[in-house]
C-alpha cells in the first residue's frame, strides 16, 4: 500500500492522551450486599478519588479523596465500610516519598482510620503510630474473599533482606478496620504467598527456600500447619502445583502440569496428597489460567483465559444471567461478577473486545436491565480501532508460534509494521482485548505483530522449555520468521518494518537489529537489557529487584550459566554487537530502574553512538521499569510516533 493510501487514517488519528492516560472510571465492586457500588474515578486537579454509588437511590457519595495522593487499591471490609491504600500518580517512582498506607473509612466518608501509615520512618514507642496505632509503612492489602461481615480484614507485612533487599516473608495479620488492633497468624516458614478459602479464613501459605517451593496447609480445628507439597521452583517441574482457590468445605483446587503438556486446572486430596486423575478444566492449546468467582460462600464460576478471557458457570442462575447479558452486549467479552450476597440481583459486569477499552455495566437478574456505569477510556472511539486476531506462525524448525495481528481500521495490505515484544520473557506477551500500545500504533497507520516466541508461558511446558538458553538465538530466530511470514502474507512492506520493545523486548529489539539488519529498518527500545553478565553480577544487587534465588537458580537454568555458559553470554549480550546496528534507534531508560538498571542504556548508548549518529537515548528523572506518570507515557510515544514517521511511516 502506498503512503497515500494510508495518509488520511494518520491525520484523523486521536492524541495520544486518549490512549496513555490514566483510566477515568476504573475497579468498580459490589458491596457484600449489593446495594453499592464503589468505584475509582478523577476529581478534580487530576486526582483519583474514591466513590460510592447508593443502586437504590442512584446518589453518588464520597468516600475518600487526598489533595496530594490518589487512591489506589481498595477492598470492601463489609457492607458499608471500605479500606484502601494510595499512590501518587503525579510523581515518578522515584520520586515518592510516601508509602502506600491504609485507610479505612465507611461508604458515606464517616469512621475514617488511618490504619497504615504513610511515612517510611519506623515505628517507635512514642511516635505517633503508636498513638494511632497505625501500623508501618511495610503492610499491605490482600485481596479478600468470604462473608466479609465484620470489622476485619485480612493484611500482609513485608520483610526484607536488609543486605540484598530480597523479599523474604509476608506476615499475614487479621487487622481491625475500627480499632487498628492487629494480631498476626502463626506462620509453618518464610510465608511469600498466602490463600484465603471462600469463607475468608486463611487456609493456604506458600513458601520459597533454596530454589524449593512448599505448600503449607492449615488445620482449621487444631490451628497446626503441615506441609502439602514440594518441588523445584523453577523449570516447570512435572509434579509442580500452584494453588488457585479453596471452597467452604476444604475441596483445594489447583493449577498443575500433572507431567503433560498443558496446565489444567485439578482438584487436590489434601489427605492423600495427589492430584486428582482427571482434570476439572482443561485446554486444548492453553495452559490454565483463571480465577475462581465466589458468591453465597461457594464456588459458582470459573474465570479461564484461552485467545481470549471467557467463564465457565458451575451455577444455573449465573448461567442464565451470562446469556442475556451476551445477547445485549454483542462482539464483547463480558465478565460477570455477582455479589458476595446471592440473595441482590445486582451483577457487574465488564465489556470490551480488542477495539473497545474496558466499559463498566450494572446487570439486574430480576428485571434483566442493563445500565452503563462508566468507561476505562471514554475518549476512544472503537469504530477508529484496528481489528486483531491471532494467527499461527511456523518457526524454521517448525515449531507453531502463536502471534497477534493488528491491523489500522479500514487498511488494505504491504503496510508499514511494527514488530512488538513483549517483555518478561517467561510470561504471556498477550490476549484479545484493546491494548493502548497497539492500538496507538494501528491509529498511525501500522500494522502490529506481537509473536508468542518460544518461551513464553501460557501455550504448554513444550513452548515453554524450547526458550530454555536461548536469548539472542532460537528466541530470536523465532522473532525474525515472524517478521518474515508477516511479508509473505502480503500484510507488511518488507522495506518498512520495525522492531521494537521493553525490558526482554528491548533486548531482542537490539539483538534484532544487529542479526537481521535486512529485515528490520530501525528500532525502539526502552529499559531493555543490553549485558546478559550484569544481570548476575552481585554488585548490582543493591540496585536490581531480581532476587538471589532467582540470580542463583532460575537465570542459570531458564537464561544460561555465568561460568559454563560465559561465551554463550557474551555473543549474544547486544553491547558486544553495538558495531553492527547501523539503523536508526531509539533508546529509553527510568533513572530510577531496579530491574534494568541504568547503565545498561548509558553503556550501549556510547558504543553505538561511536559509529552510528542516527541513536538517541531519552532518559526519564525519577521512574523505573516502565513510565508510571501520563505525561511520560505521552511524551515517549509521541517520540515514538515522530520517530517511526521518519523511517518507515506513510506521511512524506
Amino acid at each position: 500500500m502506498g503512503a497515500a493510501s494510508i495518509a488520511p487514517a494518520y491525520a484523523a488519528a486521536p492524541p495520544a492522551e486518549h490512549f496513555f492516560d490514566n483510566p477515568s472510571f476504573s475497579n468498580p465492586k459490589l458491596s457484600p450486599d449489593g446495594k453499592y457500588v464503589a468505584f475509582k474515578g478523577s476529581v478534580d486537579g487530576g486526582r483519583t478519588a474514591l466513590y460510592a454509588l447508593d443502586l437504590a437511590s442512584r446518589s453518588i457519595k464520597g468516600v475518600a479523596k487526598f489533595g496530594d495522593v490518589d487512591i489506589d487499591n481498595f477492598e470492601w471490609v463489609n457492607h458499608e465500610r471500605l479500606v484502601f491504600d494510595t499512590r501518587d500518580s503525579k510523581a515518578p517512582v522515584g520520586d515518592r516519598t510516601n508509602a502506600p498506607g491504609m485507610f479505612a473509612a465507611n461508604v458515606d466518608g464517616s469512621g475514617y482510620r488511618m490504619l497504615v501509615d504513610r511515612s517510611y520512618t519506623p515505628a517507635s514507642e512514642t511516635g505517633s503510630m503508636i498513638k494511632q496505632r497505625a501500623l508501618p509503612y511495610n503492610t499491605f492489602l490482600l485481596d479478600q474473599q468470604g462473608a466479609q461481615d465484620s470489622e476485619s480484614i485480612y493484611v500482609r507485612r513485608a520483610e526484607w533482606n536488609e543486605a540484598t533487599w530480597d523479599l523474604e516473608n509476608f506476615d499475614l495479620l487479621r487487622l481491625n478496620t475500627l480499632t487498628g488492633k492487629a494480631d498476626v497468624v502463626p506462620r509453618p516458614a518464610k510465608v511469600l504467598d498466602w490463600l484465603l478459602d471462600a469463607d475468608g479464613a486463611p487456609r493456604l501459605a506458600m513458601s520459597d527456600k533454596d530454589g524449593t517451593s512448599s505448600v503449607h496447609l492449615l488445620d482449621p480445628a487444631s490451628k497446626a500447619w503441615r506441609q502439602l507439597a514440594s518441588f523445584p521452583s523453577y523449570g516447570n517441574a512435572p509434579k509442580a502445583f500452584w494453588p488457585v482457590g479453596m471452597s467452604s468445605d476444604g475441596k483445594l483446587y489447583v493449577s498443575s502440569r500433572a507431567g503433560k503438556d498443558k496446565d489444567a486446572l485439578y482438584l487436590y486430596d489434601t489427605a492423600k496428597g495427589e492430584l486428582a486423575a482427571e482434570p476439572v478444566v482443561s485446554l486444548a492449546d492453553y495452559d490454565y489460567e483463571g480465577q475462581m468467582i465466589y458468591s453465597g460462600g461457594k464456588i459458582v464460576g470459573l474465570e479461564i483465559l484461552s485467545d481470549a478471557r471467557s467463564t465457565v458457570w458451575l451455577d444455573e442462575r449465573m448461567k442464565a444471567a451470562q446469556k442475556t447479558i451476551d445477547g445485549k452486549l454483542q462482539g464483547t467479552v463480558n465478565l460477570v461478577r455477582p455479589a458476595l450476597r446471592p440473595a441482590t440481583p445486582w451483577m457487574l459486569v465488564t465489556s470490551y473486545s480488542d477495539r473497545q477499552p474496558r466499559t463498566y455495566y450494572l446487570y439486574n437478574a430480576d428485571t434483566q436491565e442493563l445500565g452503563k456505569l462508566g468507561s476505562a477510556h471514554a475518549n476512544i472511539d472503537p469504530a477508529a480501532m484496528g481489528q486483531q486476531d491471532m494467527v499461527q506462525i511456523k518457526a524454521r524448525d517448525g515449531l507453531a508460534i502463536p502471534a497477534w495481528l493488528t491491523l489500522p481500521s479500514g487498511a488494505g495490505k504491504k503496510l508499514p509494521m511494527v514488530v512488538l515484544v513483549h517483555g518478561g520473557p517467561f510470561l504471556r506477551g498477550s490476549e484479545w482485548g484493546w491494548d493502548a500500545q497497539a492500538q496507538f500504533l494501528a491509529s498511525r497507520g501500522y500494522a502490529v505483530l506481537e509473536p508468542e516466541f518460544r518461551g513464553s508461558t501460557g501455550f504448554g511446558s513444550r513452548h515453554f522449555r524450547a526458550g530454555w538458553k536461548q536469548w539472542g538465538l532460537a528466541m530470536q530466530d523465532d522473532i525474525a520468521d515472524a517478521a518474515k511470514w508477516a511479508i509473505a502474507q502480503g500484510y507488511a512492506d518488507p522495506q518498512r518494518i520495525c522492531i521494537a520493545g521493553a525490558s526482554y523486548g528491548g533486548y531482542a529489539t537490539l539483538m534484532g537489529l544487529a542479526r537481521n539488519p535486512e529485515l528490520f529498518k530501525c528500532g525502539v527500545e526502552w529499559v531493555g537489557v543490553t549485558d546478559l553478565a550484569l544481570m548476575y553480577k552481585d554488585h548490582w544487587s543493591f540496585q536490581s529487584d531480581l532476587s538471589a534465588q532467582w540470580k542463583q537458580y532460575g537465570l542459570p537454568q531458564l537464561v544460561g550459566d555465568p561460568v559454563q555458559d560465559a561465551q554463550q553470554l557474551a555473543d549474544t549480550s547486544p553491547v558486544n554487537l553495538a558495531a553492527r546496528i547501523k539503523q536508526p534507534l531509539l533508546m529509553a531508560y527510568g533513572d530510577e530502574d531496579r530491574r534494568v538498571p541504568i547503565p545498561h542504556g548509558r553503556s550501549f548508548h556510547a558504543a553505538v553512538k561511536a559509529h552510528n549518529p542516527d541513536v538517541e537515548l531519552v532518559v526519564y528523572q525519577g521512574e523505573g521499569h516502565g513510565w508510571s506518570l501520563p505525561k511520560n507515557r505521552v511524551d515517549f510515544w509521541t517520540r515514538v510516533e515522530k520517530f517511526l514517521n521518519r523511517h518507515i511511516g506513510a506521511q512524506p
